[in-house]
């Protein structure tokens, strides 16, 4: 049955009235510059927008239909069976369109509210939210929001309501980032997944590869060179990127004014150029505050990184240049100053030494090593007709190798170790008796001892490691057990002794690299006054000056006098050693098949550093805010890994915990991984693989799910080094001092009692000697070792303030400029980059106290307006925040949120509003240093031209013979010599004279009329020479040379480049210290001597 008219025309008023408010609110969100994703159901309203339009139109067409069809009465019997046809249409479309009305009005109620909570731009709105948000003790007038027009209640065309509804749902949901938008929370539009991914392409294909999110810097990595050892030596000559620098000076600021260690924290998956953007900070960190690459310490420890990066790096399935060894980059900062710098190495991948994986290789060193060798070198280290393809610790992976390129980073890295002062021949002879242990096979004899399958190659091990044959075979095949205090011998089958062999090669790789990482942190840096740690300890210098610190002040607590000179002592300890700045380069997340125990504590340190990230960003935010009572108009729905973090480390139930007591027990693989399915049936961060293999179980972590294989780690998590091989190396039978140091806190600790060996285990990673003097004590497992090494990594980290860099693959097959839009969508999740961007645009991500906020921008407002008192820091706080807000009302339209809010200790602050903070303090210092120097420098002037004006005549005289006259007396004329070089300062810091050390002044005035000097004046510091010395050989100006590296280093700086290579021509010496003037192309440049060389064959 047809509905009467007035119900359509009802329906369709009502229809038309909701979508004319709803058009009038979108037309006040674009009119005030609010982003619409502020509105949570922002689509929903757009689709039903939309669909009641179309549900209106059909209506008004099926009662235009239906009433020509009961006008017409020719046709009666037609008209009824139109009715019929079109009856339950109408009705259907009718109830549509009532639970339409019913949800567009709950929505636009929604609107309303949310329009009376949000922060309008470009009004003077933003005094009422700073006003509102905790009253002050004398609150300014909150003004009224504003408020979009009224709509009266009119009759719309389906027509009209259709284009409107399509106009508005097409322009709302646009997103505008371009190749030029640096900051990710000044994107336009509804901030969604596609609009952050369509931003990030299009910088990427602009090749601008570093994105920021506020304070948190996003770098995608592009893989343009691939093959780059990644060290600061092979850097040099990548360019530098502002974003790069502005982190590292940030950094510098803040461990300079407050004098608080700072962290960079570089996180991503592995591949996505962690270690590249590692050694583009550390060069930036030195050209800010350690003279730049061409001092000592940068040398040094560029030799340092090259040495290393071949120690701890190696081919996996996703990255060709994949560290496997945690770095963290100790940098000690005072007064701006780079100080010393120091390398923390946390978990070094051991299995991958005897066994890599299937289509992965082992480390670096080991191939460079067989293309580097001479053949002279090869025959004395006993590597005569082996490669990778028959040598069993790197024939189970790639074989594949480059040997040019090989070759060059061996002579590379043979250098380094010279510069280090590592002796070469020592460290190789270790690394190739790791290769050769490989080929030595025992298997079970007839006997009670077991045969070897290699004996060549033992005796070889044998004489490279300076002990017997005969003595290693009885550390690989013998084992001493203590039964109740009787010391009994056995022997051990095949499978004992190759497990026995293979632990030992761990063994000598991993102490290998411990003692590099020792012997480059313990040279001295200028002006270092404490000892350097050990690479075993993992503590950071800052823990030991604490411990310096409290020793200090308890010896010098007796007296007044002496508590307040520990005092300063204290103090002084503190501020040399408290300021470091870190380069944190630690393992990315990895998705291997199959994977395997290191891979788990390699997933786990990501997870932690996940969690860091969360805490810091997130969870702190939030619960700063609801502690302080501020409300937040953005909500963050952050995913927590906790429970993923707590399924693997926790203290009794954790697969970690659980894994010790397994090899404590001698359980299996199996068991182990039935009891932790038990353990944590409820869990849904463990699932059941699709293999019903027993040994096989899944975890769900924050980057995708991973599936192990439990096969082996029962074997690795228990990988230990008996006593008896270690009493191998003792310096009375081994003659190999080296190899003897290896194994030296071991040694000790063990030869300190009379029997031996007695049946203990050791670590195959390194332990101090504190730690082995219990050495009947059970040794501790990986696992244990491992997390002791993170939990002082995160000590470290959290008495830091963080700066975190987000690091991006662009696509999982190194491929270079390509963009894989669905590897960059699973990092954008799994690293939470939208809920961060969300975070920095509308919430409150900075707090500061109100002193410290006080004592920063307190020159922003006018001086005569702010009390300056403790008791009125609150009220100080409030009128620098709203005349920085009427500010910006005035001269700027930003697009993203400046709100804030005063808490009841700190002052919330948006993004927004710090970075206009930050511009306006930087502008406001730059244009008062310019109004003192200009006041200076006038006053300077007009000083210094009433001594010109006097002495004038003097000038004008400045003929020869004046000036013979002037050189032959000793008279204040002498000042006129305006050619000569100006006589240098004195070092800053020189202590005054002892006054009782003087000489006696009669002597003095007769040493000085002796040799024809003024006591008054000093004399003039002697012109440049004309020329320079090769050898024996005087060469005058001009010079040809030849520059050995470019400059400047950056080479996308304005100015003229002189490219490495190209020849120059030098034609004198710079007034700047250690300068030659250059000219090139018709251009004077002033070139440091280091950057050039004498071109070789010619004569000038």
């Amino acid at each position: 049955m047809l509905l009467p008219d007035e119900t359509y025309e009802k329906r369709a008023v009502a229809a038309g009235h909701l979508l004319a408010v709803l058009r009038a609110y979108d037309d006040f969100l674009a009119r005030h510059r609010i982003r619409p994703e502020f509105f949570c159901r922002y689509r929903e309203k757009e689709a039903l927008q939309k669909r009641l339009g179309q549900v209106i139109e059909a209506a008004s067409r099926s009662h235009f239909d239906a009433n020509s069809a009961g006008n017409s009465s020719s046709s009666r019997s037609r008209s009824r069976s139109g009715n019929s046809t079109s009856n339950s249409p109408d009705a259907s479309s009718s109830n549509e369109a009532v639970h339409l009305q019913q949800r567009l009005r709950s929505l636009s109620t929604e609107l309303v509210t949310l329009r009376n909570r949000l922060h309008v731009q470009g009004t003077p709105a933003p005094i009422k939210n700073a006003g509102t948000a905790v009253p002050c003790p004398t609150p300014a007038p909150t003004p009224q929001p504003v408020v979009p027009p009224k709509v009266a209640p009119c009759a719309v065309t389906a027509a009209t309501l259709k284009t409107e509804s399509k106009t508005s749902s097409t322009t709302a949901v646009t997103p505008s980032g371009g190749a030029n938008l640096e900051d990710l929370i000044h994107l336009e539009g509804p901030l969604t997944e596609d609009a952050v991914m369509k931003c990030l392409q299009t910088r990427f294909r602009a090749s601008n590869f570093y994105t920021n999110v506020g304070p948190i810097l996003l770098c995608v990595n592009p893989y343009r060179d691939v093959g780059n050892p990644l060290t600061l030596s092979s850097t040099r000559g990548l360019p530098l990127s502002n974003q790069l620098n502005k982190v590292v000076q940030e950094a510098v600021r803040q461990q300079s004014e407050t004098g608080y260690p700072q962290a960079i924290i570089l996180s991503g998956t592995s591949g996505s150029g962690k270690s590249h953007a590692s050694m583009l900070l550390l060069r930036q960190l030195f050209a800010v505050a350690g003279g730049g690459p061409e001092t000592d310490a940068f040398k040094h420890l560029a030799a340092a990184f090259t040495v290393l990066r071949s120690l701890g790096s190696a081919k996996t399935a996703t990255n060709s240049e994949s560290s496997r060894i945690g770095q963290f980059i100790e940098v000690q900062v005072t007064d701006g100053a780079l100080y010393r710098t120091k390398i923390h190495c946390y978990f070094l991948d051991q299995t991958r030494v005897i066994e890599p994986l299937k289509g992965e290789k082992n480390y670096h060193i080991f191939y460079q090593m067989l293309a580097g060798l001479s053949s002279e070198e090869r025959t004395k280290l006993n590597l005569d007709g082996f490669s990778p393809s028959n040598l069993r610790y790197l024939q189970s992976g790639d074989t594949r190798q480059d040997m040019t390129e090989d070759s060059n980073r061996f002579q590379a890295w043979k250098q380094c170790l010279g510069v280090l002062g590592i002796p070469f021949l020592d460290v190789v002879r270790v690394l190739a008796a790791v290769l050769l242990l490989g080929n030595v096979q025992f298997k079970d004899g007839k006997g009670l001892e077991v045969d070897v399958n290699g004996d060549a190659e033992l005796n070889a091990v044998a004489g490279l490691l300076g002990v017997s044959g005969a003595s290693l075979f009885r550390g690989l095949t013998y084992r001493t057990h203590n039964a109740r205090g009787q010391l009994v011998k056995s022997v051990c089958d095949a499978n004992m002794s190759n497990m026995t062999r293979d632990c030992l090669a761990k063994a000598l790789y991993c102490r290998t690299v411990a003692t590099i990482v020792r012997r480059a942190n313990s040279l001295k840096r200028l002006g270092s006054t404490l000892g350097t740690l050990s690479s075993d300890s993992n503590e950071s210098v800052h823990n030991q000056a604490e411990v310096t610190s409290q020793h200090a002040s308890t010896i010098g607590g007796s007296t007044n006098a002496g508590s307040k000179s520990m005092a300063a002592l204290n103090n002084a300890v503190r501020h040399a050693t408290d300021g470091f700045i870190g380069i944190l380069d630690m393992f990315g997340f990895e998705d291997p098949q199959p994977s395997q125990l290191e891979h788990l504590c390699i997933n786990l340190c990501a997870e932690t550093m996940q969690h860091f990230y969360n805490t810091h960003i997130f969870k702190s935010s939030i619960e700063s805010c609801r502690d302080e009572g501020i409300s937040c108009d953005v909500e963050v729905d952050y995913v927590d890994n906790v429970p993923c973090i707590d399924l693997i480390s926790s203290l009794r139930t954790g697969l970690l915990s659980m894994l010790d007591v397994e090899c404590s027990i001698r359980g299996t693989a199996e068991s182990y991984v039935a009891k932790i399915k038990v353990q944590h049936k409820n869990n849904t961060r463990l699932f059941e693989p699709k293999s019903v293999e027993p040994r096989l179980f899944g975890i769900q972590h924050f980057a995708g799910r991973v599936v192990y294989d439990a096969s082996d780690f029962l074997d690795t998590n228990k990988d230990v080094v008996p006593d008896d091989l270690v009493a191998v190396f003792y310096k009375h039978n081994c003659n190999f001092g080296f190899a003897t140091h290896l194994f030296g806190s071991e040694l000790k600790a063990l030869y300190s009692v009379d029997k031996v060996p007695r049946g203990v285990s050791f670590r195959i990673s390194p332990t101090s000697h504190t730690d082995l003097l219990n050495g009947d004590e059970p040794v501790s497992t990986l696992t244990q070792d491992f997390h002791t090494r993170l939990d002082n990594l995160l000590r470290t980290l959290v008495h830091a303030r963080p700066h975190f860099v987000r690091c991006i693959r662009s696509n999982s097959q190194e491929t270079p400029n390509r963009f894989d839009r669905g590897t960059v969508v699973a990092q954008i999740r799994s690293l939470q980059v939208l809920e961060t961007v969300n975070l920095m645009a509308g919430g409150y991500p900075h707090r500061m106290r109100f002193k410290a906020f006080n004592s920063r921008y307190r020159l922003l407002a006018p001086f005569t307006r702010l009390h300056r008192t403790e008791e009125k820091f609150t009220e100080d706080c409030h009128l620098i925040l709203q005349y920085v807000v009427d500010l910006i009302s005035k001269h700027h339209n930003p697009s993203v949120s400046t709100s804030w809010a005063l808490g009841k200790r700190h002052v919330f602050l948006s993004e927004g509003i710090r970075q206009h903070l930050e511009n306006l303090r930087t502008d406001k210092r730059q244009k008062s240093a310019t109004l003192i120097q200009a006041t200076w420098r006038g006053w300077r002037c007009r000083y210094r031209w009433a001594n010109v004006r006097r002495e004038k005549p003097v000038i004008i005289a400045n003929t020869p013979k004046a000036n013979a006259n002037i050189t032959n007396t000793n008279t204040s004329n002498r000042t006129t010599g305006a050619t000569a070089r100006p006589r240098p300062q004195p070092i800053a810091g020189t202590p005054p004279p002892d006054p009782n050390e003087k000489c006696d002044q009669k002597i003095i005035q007769q040493t000085c009329n002796l040799f024809g000097l003024d006591l008054e004046r000093p004399p003039p510091v002697p012109p440049s020479r004309s020329y320079t010395v090769a050898g024996n050989t005087k060469l005058g100006y001009p010079q040809t040379r030849m520059m050995k590296m470019s400059f400047p280093e950056d080479v996308n700086s304005e100015g003229p480049v002189l490219l490495k290579g190209e020849t120059v021509l030098v034609v004198g010496a710079s007034h700047r210290r250690g300068h030659l003037v250059v000219e090139h192309k018709h251009r004077t440049l002033h070139v440091p001597f280091q950057f050039l060389e004498l071109k070789q064959g010619v004569n000038i």
